[in-house]
């Protein structure tokens, strides 16, 4: 519908703060549910749409930094969207905002600029990017296509949240993906090291090894083909179903595999995983497993070759991550392969091993520890008949295992063998055995399914002197028979030979490692103290520890300000960046600080947390506390990724490396300190202004500043050794003796005036010793006061002949100086008389109020325009703007007050009577009965009074707003011509204008406009008077329509007595007709149309008649159905004519109404105009429904059309209010029928559909009870 034809809607905006709100926490609840991120993303994009009520909304995720794709959309061209590529080097709104990194708007888009833009057809667009730890993911952009300047600071603020917020979201999601597959890949690969390494089958082996790999990737298919001397074969199928697996098996029984033996021979050749793309066409599965890539990692043992085939899955190609982790699978089942080979191989030459004496002969030639225990458990085992064996050597009361044996092979392990029975029995000095151990009583049953242990056999191994050093261990008999007493004899031998055995090489390998270490620590003690800087020392000092110590990794913390900061970082790989340093230095004090010992080990996990130690790669870590010479904490090193925990002499070795590292660490900080503090002098020598020049006895330069070097002309080494004369050669007044400033024999300084190329220089000459001898040296410095002493010219100039009175005074009430303005103000006849005055007494009115003032002084230390009232000499008043201000001494008491007098008496007397004028006028203006303003030439209100302010507008809302803004749209071309007219000079009187008024209603008005002119008579202004006239205009409306509605009736009245006569003779001779017999059946059919046709024509001329008569309001009972439909009737023609669709709902069980059936008539005839006019100009099917229902104690019709709707529904009842075209409307309309509804105890309603096109009207009206 038009304006003028609706009302206000109800309900908060769509855009506001609440439903902002409202739309974070959606997006927070729906990534809260584990929503995906495709999911979330199209989530976002919708309600964004929604909620910013815009055409479409985009989002762009970042392929590179160069380029990015468009990944979501909803809206416009959402499907051309997805998949759309953008360039870093093309104009684009998304591409400004993620280059900016900021939120941009561009409203009125240029088409030549934005292609891209216009290819949507956009007109305004915005555009947030997503940033995460200062990284960009994407961008969201928003479009609109019909307004071309719909975004604004507010909507970019809120896409700044929004896109923060979804950055934010994406960001977590994708953590927790990355997270959760890193976990299970880790329990995969777990559970693939337990399954490969723990099955001593071959073929097992290999099955287990391509069922992990299947399960790690989610592949369909996984084959394992190996050769030893032949082609390779199928050795392991993996598949997700037993049909596909026996198909695979089938096809390479008929030698139909050939393609894939082929790839596997290539990944052999080849030494690293490849990668094929292939089709059904390419391989004899054909359906069976889907088109992509095929991913072949091979792996070698000692006796075979062999390649795992990773056929293509369904969810997309592996991923370079994934091809390293199966390159690592498959070295994992390259060594369990090894190992089950060489475990066959082993038990195959079991009747092959040596007895106990060949055992001792072979293990006697062994010189190295560590080989001597890999080989005796091996031997030993084997020996025995037992399936396992291990030593464990006493550590801190405790077993510690290092080397074991099972399968016939050795490994290093890391364990304490768990406190139970059997170290009870070890301890005193037995042998302890079972062959069944989980029934002994008090057993540890965690430990024995841990190992997964049955007999067990343990001897003591002690040593020279009787103690107990450690204990032999074996494991489960291989044939499955008892423990034997015979096995007891043999195992407490091997415990013997071995414990002698392992003392001599103990004994041998603690002197060569304590010789290598007290060389290591000598070496590293020379290698530190020759580093003097700091940071050398410190990469320096972590190597060589980590070296020393064997640690796979290291680091160096150093106190500053009792802030441990992370100084050096060493781990395998890239250089740790700065956050993992600041992460490590946290973790670190938050040991530190739990921990009290000096050195303490223990797993990384627990001392540093897991996080950070699972991002360095640390699996156990030791912490040694380095400690200063007053015995306070200088820093703290950390060992990583040890081969073993320390032993009591790691322990020695790494107290005495922490002694040299801190007296070492101590000298490096004091000398980069004293190096810092030397540059740091110097720095600070050169950067002085005033000229530094230092000589020794016999005069000669010893060191000069940059600033006297650049004076001369050349550089300050070349002046070194240079004498003093030839330096200053340039003086004017060069005494007999060398040094012309040394005008004294005298130690300490002295001071003089120096005239140099007619510069004025003061210089202060000191005396010192220098410090590596008695010999003196002479320091003289140089400072320009040329521009001090005219400055202090220029004052003194400045202070006598300025006009305002300057004056210097001291708080007890006395001047100490003062300018001759200051005595002529004051009536005075000289300086020296004005000096000699008692301020608060001959100055002030009364002393109080010099008391005051110097209470303010002293709390703010500043007086600004300050007005008082003084005491001339000649006891007149003065007034006078004081401003000045308080010099304070070191302690900060007050010493004196400067400041300065303007004599205002003359302009006090001038505001006063300006202001006695300005109150007149002001009253004049505020208590007159029109609205009055003030205009400059461009429209501008620069004045409003104050009977504005029962207009309901406020000051701050007309003062610099166009006068045009106040006047109702159809009349501002009136006022635009009026604006001009008073500019040329020519007042308008009379002007009828449409005013708003604050609260938004319109009011009618007689304005008028007269110029205001300069001196020079150019109109500078426009005086505006408004006189209200509304109710007036109202009443003279009513009239007018009063009159065209009975000169309607009458030319109705008259035309319906016209019709009439004619149409009774039509009726007659109808009749007439219809009763002849002789008129056959074919005329009588259109007879009766006749007569049916007539009977209506007659209706409509009644009905125009009742409308017409001119009869006063009668308030009766009425139907308001048979008002409708009489009103219906009346505009028949023109709905059917014009194609308008009326659907009628009416009820016919509606009570009846009191009122005036013409007014009510008029009223509904109103409304359906109103909605013809809307549906007619719409260029779709028209239609308006009509509707009447009863509700409580009211009847109500409602009339709804699907129009363009009500523009501005706020104003639609406001008389003149209209948007119709001239001479289509007056807008007293539905200001009419608010009226008559208002009268009749109703309400009348207007509001846009919701969901749907046009609006609807509704009457309420009051039933009889």
């Amino acid at each position: 519908m038009h304006a003028g034809d609706t009302m206000l809607v109800d309900g908060p905006s769509p855009r506001s703060d609440e439903a902002f709100q409202k739309l974070l926490l959606r997006f927070s609840a729906a990534a809260a549910q584990g929503t995906d991120i495709a999911s979330l993303i199209r989530l976002f994009c919708r309600e964004t749409r929604e909620f910013f009520q815009v055409s479409g909304v985009y989002f762009w995720q970042c392929l590179s930094p160069d380029e990015m794709v468009g990944a979501e959309a909803d809206g416009v061209f959402a499907d051309r969207f997805r998949g759309l590529h953008l360039k870093a080097s093309e104009s684009a709104v998304s591409g400004e905002a993620v280059r900016k990194r900021r939120t941009i708007f561009v409203n009125f888009l240029d088409t030549a600029r934005y292609q891209r833009a216009f290819e949507f057809q956009a007109r305004s667009m915005m555009a947030a990017p997503l940033v995460v730890s200062n990284e960009v993911l994407g961008a969201v952009a928003f479009l609109h296509d019909s307004n071309p300047g719909f975004f604004n600071d507010d909507l970019a603020a809120k896409a700044t949240i929004v896109a923060g917020q979804l950055g934010s979201l994406l960001e977590a999601r994708r953590l927790t993906e990355v997270s959760r597959e890193d976990h299970r890949r880790a329990e995969i690969l777990a559970e693939v090291a337990h399954a490969l390494h723990g099955n001593p089958d071959v073929a097992a082996v290999i099955e287990a090894l391509a069922d992990r790999i299947r399960i790690l990737l989610r592949a369909r298919l996984v084959c394992v083909f190996m050769r030893q001397d032949g082609p390779f074969e199928l050795r392991a199928v993996a598949a997700d179903s037993q049909q596909l697996g026996n198909s695979a098996r089938a096809r390479h029984d008929r030698n139909a595999l050939r393609f894939a033996a082929d790839l596997a021979a290539r990944a052999v050749s080849a030494g690293e995983p490849i990668t094929v793309t292939i089709d059904p066409s390419s391989h004899a599965l054909g359906d069976l497993v889907p088109s992509g890539m095929l991913l072949a990692a091979p792996f070698r043992t000692s006796r075979t070759q062999g390649a795992i085939l990773v056929y293509p899955r369904q969810d997309g190609i592996f991923t370079i991550d994934e091809r390293s982790l199966v390159s690592a699978v498959a070295g994992f089942g390259a060594v369990a392969v090894a190992n089950a080979e060489l475990y066959s191989t082993a038990r195959n030459q079991a009747h092959e091993l040596h007895q106990l004496l060949e055992i001792s002969s072979e293990l006697s030639s062994i010189g190295n520890l560590d080989k001597f225990l890999e080989a005796f458990v091996v031997r030993a085992a084997d020996f025995l008949g037992f399936g396992r064996s291990f030593i464990g050597l006493l550590e801190g009361g405790a077993f510690r295992v290092h080397i074991g044996a099972e399968k016939g092979a050795a490994r290093k392990v890391d364990l304490t063998f768990p406190e139970g029975i059997a170290t009870r029995a070890l301890g005193t000095k037995e042998v302890f055995w079972s062959d069944d151990v989980a029934r002994l009583p008090g057993a540890n049953l965690e430990a024995i399914a841990t190992f997964e242990i049955k007999q067990l056999l343990a001897a003591p191994m002690l040593g020279s002197n009787g103690e107990l050093t450690g204990m032999f261990c074996v494991l489960d008999r291989l044939d499955k028979a008892g423990i034997s007493p015979e096995d007891i004899r043999r195992a407490r031998a091997l415990a013997a030979q071995v414990a002698v055995a392992l003392e001599v090489m103990r004994n041998l390998h603690l002197s060569e490692q304590h010789r290598k270490r007290a060389e290591a620590l000598m070496g590293l003690a020379f290698e530190l103290g020759s580093l003097v800087h700091l940071p050398d020392f410190n990469r320096r000092f972590v190597s060589r520890a980590a070296e020393l110590s064997g640690a796979g990794a290291a680091a160096l913390g150093l106190f500053e300000d009792s802030v441990l900061e992370t100084a050096v970082l060493q781990i395998a790989g890239a250089e740790p960046d700065r956050s993992l340093k600041r992460r490590l230095s946290h973790a670190l004090s938050e040991s530190l600080a739990q921990h009290s010992e000096r050195l303490y080990s223990g797993p990384a996990a627990s001392l540093i947390g897991a996080a950070l130690a699972a991002a360095l790669g640390w699996e156990n870590c030791t912490i040694l506390r380095l400690r200063g010479a007053a015995d306070e904490s200088v820093g703290v090193l950390c060992l990583a990724n040890r081969p073993a925990s320390p032993t009591g002499a790691d322990e020695q070795l790494l107290h005495a490396l922490a002694s040299h590292a801190s007296v070492a660490l101590e000298n490096a900080r004091l000398f980069t300190r004293m190096d810092k503090a030397n540059r740091h002098w110097m720095e600070i020598f050169d950067a002085i202004t005033d000229f530094i020049v230092v000589h020794d006895e016999t005069q000669n330069v010893l060191r000069v500043n940059r600033s006297l070097a650049e004076f001369v002309g050349v550089s300050p080494s070349e002046l070194i050794g240079v004498n003093m004369r030839a330096l200053l050669a340039i003086a004017s007044d060069s005494p007999a003796h060398g040094c012309p400033f040394c005008r004294s024999s005298d130690d300490g300084p002295h001071e003089y005036v120096h005239q140099v190329l007619e510069r004025m220089y003061l210089v202060s000459t000191s005396r010192i010793h220098a410090s590596a001898s008695e010999r003196q040296h002479t320091i003289h410095v140089l400072k320009d006061i040329t521009d001090r002493r005219e400055a202090e010219r220029r004052y003194r100039e400045l202070f006598d002949n300025i006009q305002e009175g300057l004056f210097f005074a001291v708080p007890s009430g006395h001047f100490i100086e003062v300018n001759d303005a200051l005595v002529r103000m004051l009536g005075y006849n000289d300086r020296e008389e004005l000096l000699n005055i008692d301020i608060p007494n001959q100055l002030y009115s009364s002393p109080e109020r010099l008391h005051l003032l110097n209470e303010v002084m002293q709390q703010k230390g500043i007086l600004r325009n300050h007005e008082e009232v003084l005491r001339r000499k000649d006891g007149g008043a003065i007034h006078v703007l004081i401003n000045a201000f308080a010099v304070p001494d070191a302690h900060g008491q007050v010493l004196q007050y400067r400041g300065l007098m303007l004599d205002i008496t003359g302009l006090k007397t001038f505001q006063t009577e300006l202001q006695r004028a300005r109150d007149f006028s002001e009253k004049i203006l505020n208590n007159t009965q029109s609205l009055i303003l003030v205009v400059d030439t461009a429209g501008l209100i620069t004045y409003a009074n104050r009977r504005w302010y029962d207009a309901g507008y406020e000051q701050r809302q007309l003062v610099g707003c166009p006068l045009a803004e106040l006047v109702s749209p159809i009349r501002r071309p009136v006022l635009a011509n009026a604006l001009n007219s008073t500019l040329s000079g020519h007042p308008v009187d009379n002007l009828d204008l449409q005013v708003l008024r604050g609260d938004g209603r319109v009011g009618q008005f007689s304005v008028n406009l007269s110029p205001m002119r300069d001196e020079q008579g150019i109109v500078t202004s426009i005086v505006v008077v408004l006189t209200d006239i509304t109710d007036s205009a109202m009443l003279q409306s009513k009239l007018i329509h009063a009159e065209k509605m009975a000169a309607v009736g009458q030319l109705v009245s008259g035309v319906a007595h016209e019709v009439n006569n004619p149409l009774t003779a039509i009726l007659g001779f109808a009749d007439l007709l219809m009763e002849n017999t002789e008129v056959p059946e074919t005329a009588r059919k259109d007879l009766r149309v006749i007569l049916q046709e007539a009977q209506r024509t007659k209706q409509i001329v009644q009905n125009l008649l009742s409308f017409a008569r001119q009869m006063p309001p009668q308030r009766k009972p009425v139907q308001l159905n048979i008002i409708l439909r009489r009103t219906i009737q009346l505009r028949a023609y023109d709905f059917n004519s014009h194609g308008v669709e009326i659907v009628e709902h009416l009820d016919e069980s509606l009570p009846l109404v009191v009122g005036d059936s013409h007014q009510l008539q008029q009223v509904f005839l109103n409304i359906m105009n109103n909605a013809y006019d809307a549906v007619r100009e719409t260029g779709r099917p028209a239609r308006i429904e009509i509707m009447t229902a009863s509700l409580g104690t009211y009847v109500e019709v409602s009339f709804c059309d699907n129009g363009h709707g009500i523009s501005q529904p706020d104003r639609i009842f406001d008389p003149f209010f209209t948007t119709k075209e001239v001479g289509k409307g007056t807008g007293l309309g539905l200001s009419i029928c608010y009226g008559i509804v208002r009268e009749h105890g109703g309400e009348i309603l207007c509001h846009n559909n919701s969901g749907a096109l046009g609006a609807t009207f509704i009457v309420r009206l009051p039933s009889v009870s």
